[in-house]
C-alpha cells in the first residue's frame, strides 16, 4: 500500500505507469518489514515512488538509466548545479545530444539525460544500433529543465534503495519468499507496426517475453507475490493463463496521430497472492 509522500518520477518514460497508479496500487500487497520490492524494469520509477518501500532493489540493463538514478540518489546537490545552466534551444539541445557520454563525469551524463528526456520530441526515450540517443528536439515552448524541489524529493525517496544493472532474469537469484516483485517490460507489440523496443541497444521480442513469463512462474514457485503490466494481446493472455489477469485502462501515450490516442485496455497479472 502507498506510504505519505510526494516523490514522482524525474524522467519521463514510454510506458510510464504514472497514469495507472491508482489502479495498480489497489493489487499491491502489504509489504512485511523483512519484504523487500523488486522492480526488475525500472523504467521511470513510478510505482517505486508512490509506493515507497522501506526496502527496495531497483534494476534495469540500461546503464545510462540506471546511473541517472544513482546520481539523483548520492549526488543530487552536484546534479541540480549541472542542469540549472541548461537552455532550451535547438542548438544548445543538439550540442549537449552530441556530446559523447563516455567523456563526461557521472553527474555530467546525468545531467545530459534529464535534459535531453524533458526536451526531446514526445519525451521519447530511445536509442539507435549503436546505442546512442537519437530523438529530434521537442520544441516546447517552457518545459521544466530543472525542477529542483522534484529532484531532491527523489533523492531522498531512493536514499535506501538498490540501483543496478542487470538483467530482469537476475531477480531469481535476490528474491526471497515473501517478496513483491513487479514486472513492467517492454510490451508485446499490439501489431507488427506498432512495436518499441528500443530502450536499449538490446531487443525484447517473443523469445525475451517467453523467458520473462519463465521467470514470473519461477518467482511464484519460490513464494514471491509477483505483478506484471503488459498489453491486451491473445499472446499474453496465452503465456499467463494460468495466473490471474485483470484488466485496466490507459491512455495511449505514443502515438503520430492525435487520432490514435486514447483509452487503451492493458493487463495486469497476479501471481502468489492466494
Amino acid at each position: 500500500m502507498p506510504r505519505p509522500g510526494s516523490a514522482a518520477p524525474f524522467l519521463k518514460w514510454a510506458g510510464g505507469k504514472r497514469q495507472l497508479l491508482e489502479q495498480l496500487a489497489r493489487f499491491v500487497p502489504e509489504l512485511t518489514p523483512a519484504a523487500a520490492y523488486h522492480e526488475p524494469f525500472l523504467g521511470g520509477g513510478a510505482l517505486f515512488f508512490h509506493l515507497q518501500p522501506r526496502r527496495a532493489l531497483l534494476s534495469d540493463i540500461n546503464e545510462e538509466l540506471v546511473e541517472c538514478f544513482q546520481v539523483v540518489r548520492d549526488d543530487v546537490d552536484a546534479l541540480i548545479e549541472a542542469l540549472l545552466p541548461c537552455r532550451n534551444e535547438p542548438e544548445f539541445y543538439y550540442e549537449m545530444r552530441a556530446r559523447d557520454p563516455a567523456t563526461l563525469t557521472a553527474v555530467g551524463r546525468a545531467a545530459r539525460t534529464i535534459y535531453l528526456n524533458r526536451t526531446c520530441f514526445n519525451g521519447l526515450y530511445r536509442v539507435n544500433r549503436a546505442g546512442r540517443f537519437n530523438v529530434p528536439f521537442g520544441r516546447y515552448a517552457n518545459p521544466t529543465l530543472c525542477d529542483e524541489t522534484g529532484l531532491r524529493t527523489a533523492s531522498r525517496a531512493l536514499a535506501g534503495a538498490k540501483l543496478e544493472v542487470r538483467p530482469f532474469r537476475s531477480v531469481l537469484e535476490r528474491a526471497r519468499p515473501g517478496d513483491f516483485v513487479y514486472f513492467d517490460p517492454p510490451y508485446q507489440p499490439l501489431s507488427v507496426t506498432s512495436s518499441f523496443t528500443a530502450y536499449t541497444r538490446h531487443p525484447f521480442g517473443d523469445r525475451e517475453q517467453q523467458e520473462l513469463a519463465s521467470v514470473f512462474a519461477r518467482l511464484v514457485h519460490l513464494g514471491c507475490r509477483v505483478m506484471l503490466s503488459n498489453s491486451d494481446t491473445d499472446r499474453v493472455r496465452s503465456l499467463y493463463s494460468t495466473f490471474r489477469i485483470e484488466q485496466v485502462l490507459a491512455n495511449r501515450a505514443i502515438n503520430s496521430k492525435a487520432a490514435g490516442r486514447g483509452k487503451i485496455s492493458e493487463l495486469v497479472i497476479l501471481g502468489g497472492f492466494d
